[in-house]
């Protein structure tokens, strides 16, 4: 029989955690969102003239031909396409329009203080603090890794999420190994 080691214990738990996450959350809720510099894909079927790849701006707003602007950041692409056929309707009968995100720029997280490579880090998938941790090359030597933080800015507040690192690299805490969302702030003191 093999020996189990604590780094496997850790990752079915995790595992387990994250499924268990998953299962409780509104399948809608999971949908992606566009964010400020993501490239999108517009189309309107039988109208060449319209079809437009458009870069989200930072200030989250897109233009688009008899459209004008309009704010494509914090909505599904199911939502913007709707919107989109809605204006478009002002100018020609049921057209279909479809969205696509072909490019996401959006997600990213910043990993700052003692680890080996901070910075900032573009995601292609949801990854929580111990693989953000990991993508900055670990804690260094003389980090405190007890009295970590995750800033996570909800409008003009921002909410002070603490995370152990000794204590859920140990199995204990699972709960503080939170998904990261776009724009967190690791701090490793």
């Amino acid at each position: 029989m093999k020996k189990i080691t604590w780094s496997v214990v850790l990752l079915i738990c995790c595992l387990a955690v994250a499924g268990v996450a998953a299962a409780e959350t509104d399948p809608a809720d999971q949908d992606y969102r566009i964010g400020p510099g993501d490239v999108i894909d517009i189309s309107v079927w039988k109208d060449e003239v319209m079809n437009k790849r458009v870069v989200v701006l930072p200030d989250g707003k897109i233009s688009f031909p008899l459209i004008g602007i309009l704010t494509a950041a914090g909505r599904t692409p199911a939502q913007l396409q709707k919107t989109l056929e809605k204006r478009v309707a002002r100018y020609m009968p049921n057209p279909v329009v479809s969205v696509v995100v072909q490019q996401v720029n959006s997600l990213l997280v910043y990993v700052i203080g003692k680890v080996n490579s901070p910075g900032r880090f573009l995601l292609n998938s949801d990854i929580d603090v111990l693989q953000a941790l990991a993508l900055a090359g670990g804690l260094n030597p003389f980090a405190k890794g007890n009295q970590i933080k995750v800033l996570r800015k909800k409008g003009t507040e921002t909410k002070i999420l603490p995370f152990s690192y000794d204590k859920v690299s140990t199995g204990k805490r699972l709960e503080q190994n939170i998904m990261l969302q776009r724009g967190d702030v690791v701090v490793v003191p």
